[in-house]
């Protein structure tokens, strides 16, 4: 445990009592097992289709909603509602850092955000009927609170753990959160069997996730008392607001003396986009163009949060072998001709649709996981968690490009297969530029040293 007085921000002050640290990575579990259910539930199974399908309930099929006054077809209003809701977060993820750094209070922010959004999720109950204006402010809020509180949620795996056991504390809270989700998932499942009822499905789903949220925040917030408050140091002047800005412009303007991080940074943005715009829509497209049922949605849904934990440790192992850049070309690869298969998929076949779910699950976890391993080899020694903050906003703040092209796609085409076919530019063009970034050259350039295989 001598490792623990380190530079690492949170532990600068000398390590902390083993009981207390056991405690507070505890409490960090149990962070992920309770909010996983909101990209689980909430954004990947149900929201999409209940939200299409109560504005379509206000003007049909082929009618029109207006959004701030713009025309928005129905089965494009789910992704301009992601897409408005990214764009917010890249202005509010670094001050919600900011103040977190500032204050010390990351657990109070961290659980008044998750708060807010299990808030959000239990009030999705009310949306029915044709009030989809509810239901999208709803999310936008939900939205919001999950994913600021990710910003400090990232942020205390360094006050839980050493340097030496980061890896395997951050890939045991992935798992937990996989299982969480998967729990609530399954429970949503089993009623499906005997409710025939779609849309109160729907709203007792969304509901019980944000019950769900709610309920097992109360244990972090009661393991995470003993956290260390110390703010950051050189951040503790001025107003919170403004240094959220300033932050961000400070980490904008040092990656310009890291040319191969940014280029990395880059690339996995556009790549990264259109991973979570087919994990979002994945299901919209089964409902509404395959016609398939909620029994079949939710199970192979459910089959993905399981294997796609295994699939990261697969992968893991292929980078151990290959190197990490190698396995995640491979999986881009793969996300390309998963995306080209899905087009061609048969209505109505749920066999098909539950062997792409498989294969989807194996590139997801790893596809992800490595791509954060590679990050972290760039990013220069001492300024881990700033670039890792800004690592989330390229992450949740600025994956609104695919969602958006989604939507302009089915809004011409009139055609989810089309706005699917759309997103093989963010797999391609991803692949060629992470092919291009030296990341030898880059990692020593960041002062780190390189791994025999990259």
């Amino acid at each position: 445990m001598a490792e623990l007085a380190s530079t690492d921000p949170a532990v600068v002050a000398g390590p902390p009592d083993p009981a207390a640290l056991f405690r507070q990575r505890r409490g960090w579990y149990y962070y992920a097992w309770a909010s996983h259910v909101f990209p689980t539930i909430v954004v990947t199974v149900f929201m999409g289709r209940y939200l299409t399908s109560v504005a379509e309930n206000a003007v049909g099929n082929q009618g029109r909603v207006h959004l701030f006054g713009f025309p928005v077809a129905p089965g494009s209003l789910f992704v301009y509602v992601v897409s408005l809701s990214t764009v917010l977060l890249v202005i509010a993820m670094p001050v919600v850092g900011a103040i977190a750094d500032r204050t010390g209070a990351k657990r109070e922010i961290l659980l008044g955000f998750g708060w807010l959004g299990a808030a959000a999720c239990v009030a999705m109950f009310a949306v029915r009927g044709s009030n989809w204006q509810l239901g999208a402010v709803l999310f936008v809020v939900a939205y919001f609170g999950y994913s600021c509180a990710t910003v400090v949620n990232y942020s205390l795996l360094i006050d839980v753990s050493a340097s030496a056991d980061r890896d395997r504390v951050s890939s045991r809270g992935w798992a937990i959160g996989y299982i969480g989700g998967g729990l609530v998932l399954a429970a949503d499942f089993v009623l499906s069997l005997f409710l025939s009822d779609k849309a109160l499905l729907a709203r007792i789903s969304l509901a019980s996730a944000g019950v769900w949220w709610a309920l097992f925040n109360i244990k972090p917030w009661l393991m995470l008392r003993q956290l260390p408050r110390t703010a950051a140091p050189g951040r503790s002047e001025g107003s919170v607001l403004l240094g959220g800005f300033r932050q961000l412009a400070s980490t904008l303007r040092d990656l310009r003396r890291y040319p191969h991080t940014l280029a990395f940074l880059i690339a996995f943005l556009i790549y990264n986009d259109g991973i979570q715009t087919v994990t979002t829509v994945a299901a919209q497209y089964g409902d509404k163009q395959l016609h398939l049922d909620d029994t079949v949605l939710l199970s192979s849904i459910l089959i993905v949060q399981f294997v796609a934990f295994g699939g990261a440790l697969w992968l893991g192992r292929l980078a151990g072998r290959f190197g990490a850049r190698p396995v995640v070309l491979g999986s881009l690869v793969g996300w390309l001709v998963l995306v080209v298969v899905a087009y061609f998929l048969k209505a109505g076949a749920a066999w098909q649709f539950y062997l792409l779910a498989v294969a989807i699950a194996i590139v997801l976890g790893g596809s992800q996981a490595l791509s954060r391993s590679i990050f972290s080899r760039l990013i220069p020694s001492g300024r881990e968690a700033e670039y890792f903050g800004f690592y989330e906003v390229s992450d949740s703040g600025t994956s609104w490009f695919g969602p958006l092209l989604f939507g302009l796609a089915y809004q011409l085409t009139a055609s989810y297969r089309s706005a699917l076919a759309s997103l093989v530019v963010f797999f391609v063009l991803g692949f060629v530029l992470l092919a291009r970034v030296p990341l030898r050259a880059g990692i020593e350039q960041a002062g780190n040293t390189a791994p025999a295989r990259v």
